[in-house]
């Protein structure tokens, strides 16, 4: 079992330093195509003040190789992105390929194509088959999974061995191991359970679906389940027997896990940025990475992805889209760009790249087995905003399953 062990030293994470300016509009890398040459529109978001300069050197490349095709580039922040989109669409001008989240709205109303039209065999093998079964509406893929994020366990390691605490790969571990640091007092905290507004649906999944539970599928949201319960009455125990910080039920995730990172916490789940973050303010911070805890020791992750999409503007462009696609996604391009964004890949390629990246290895070895929100399913905003606002309750006399009937009312409620 992979694991990224911390223990001194300084392991760098190197970013791309390109400082990029907004574009105004397409034609961030030329003019319009001349003669019978092809122009594709790009509209993206901003992940990162490097994330300008990162688009323009892999067009660059792509048009070198490829001097039919031009690539014109639009960069917008991901506050006016979806304005932007929806804008365009309404007008008759679709960017031809998209960076996004939400992609089922645009494949319902046929506005995209299908990802098998605008990639090779071997480009569409190549998707982690969890990322990709995520990008499809029915049984058909319209977004092709662009960046990835997963979770993991972050131990410190020098809590642990003064409790005289095992790292943990299930429930019952983890629960023992988070009681004896807090034993250890000090204001130390053995779990850190972040169940305030700011990600509670992502703290209800790690445990929920590491039971077995799930919050659904596209055709329903489903919260009050007798395996959402198991996981949900195991959170309230772990709180109860004094596991976790002082008021998990309104603990926000990055102000809790600033904490870990100043060492007073045993275990928090976190994600790939995270790394950074330690080496950054604590770089002394001895620590190890691990898979996150589940019932049976079973593989789990969260996972989250962005999408690229193809717009079906011009049946005359397809080639071009595909060649595009084919290039970006081949290792020596897309890997690059993934990690100074400070992300994962979500092709098998990718992450036989990076295999020898020491600080990722735990977060890459759970990517197969991830699990993702329900995000095509039209009643999810309701689900999200219902967990944020209610899932912390399971830190009160309410019982577990008065709380899950709560936040499938609300979803019911839509």
């Amino acid at each position: 079992m992979a694991q990224y062990k911390r223990s001194g030293g300084i392991i760098a994470i190197t970013l791309a330093a390109t400082t990029g300016l907004t574009a105004c509009g397409f034609g961030g890398s030329g003019g319009e195509a001349s003669g019978d040459g092809t122009t594709l529109d790009l509209l993206v978001p901003s992940y990162s003040d490097a994330t300008q300069g990162l688009w323009e050197d892999v067009i660059a490349g792509f048009e070198e190789a490829n001097p039919d095709v031009k690539v014109n580039l639009q960069v917008e922040s991901w506050d006016n992105l979806e304005s932007v989109i929806a804008t365009k669409i309404q007008g008759g001008d679709a960017p031809d390929i998209y960076n996004g989240g939400p992609f089922a709205g645009f494949a319902d109303d046929e506005l995209l194509y299908p990802v098998e039209d605008v990639t090779s065999d071997e480009t569409y093998a190549d998707f982690q088959p969890t990322f990709l079964g995520n990008a499809q509406v029915g049984d058909t893929a319209y977004g092709l999974p662009w960046i990835a994020s997963a979770r993991a366990l972050f131990v410190n390691d020098a809590l642990l061995e003064e409790a005289g605490a095992e790292v943990p790969a299930t429930w019952d571990e983890l629960l023992e191991s988070a009681k004896q640091v807090s034993e250890l007092g000090g204001g130390v905290a053995g779990y850190g359970m972040p169940l305030g507004s700011e990600e509670a649906q992502a703290e209800a999944a790690v445990w929920l679906w590491g039971g077995g539970g799930s919050f659904g599928d596209a055709e329903a949201i489903t919260v009050d389940t007798p395996e959402n319960l198991e996981g949900a009455e195991y959170i309230k125990k772990v709180i109860d027997e004094g596991a976790t910080q002082a008021d998990a039920g309104a603990t926000d995730r990055s102000p809790l896990f600033d904490i870990f990172v100043q060492g007073k916490i045993g275990m928090q789940v976190g994600l790939p940025p995270s790394v950074g973050q330690i080496e950054s303010d604590n770089p002394d911070l001895e620590y190890s990475i691990h898979p996150i805890p589940t019932k049976d020791g079973s593989p789990f992750t969260l996972g989250v992805a962005d999408h690229l999409m193809a717009f079906q503007n011009d049946g005359d462009k397809q080639e071009a889209i595909t060649s595009f696609f084919d290039y970006l996604y081949s290792a020596d391009v897309y890997v690059p760009w993934v990690q100074a964004e400070g992300f994962l890949p979500t092709t098998v390629s990718g992450s036989e790249a990076l295999a020898d990246e020491e600080a990722l290895a735990p977060f890459l070895e759970v990517l197969p087995d991830a699990q993702f929100y329900p995000s095509t399913n039209p009643d999810w905003a309701a689900a999200d905003s219902a967990f944020k606002a209610l899932f912390g309750q399971l830190d009160s006399d309410k019982s577990a399953k008065d709380v899950l009937a709560e936040i499938q009312e609300q979803v019911d409620a839509g």
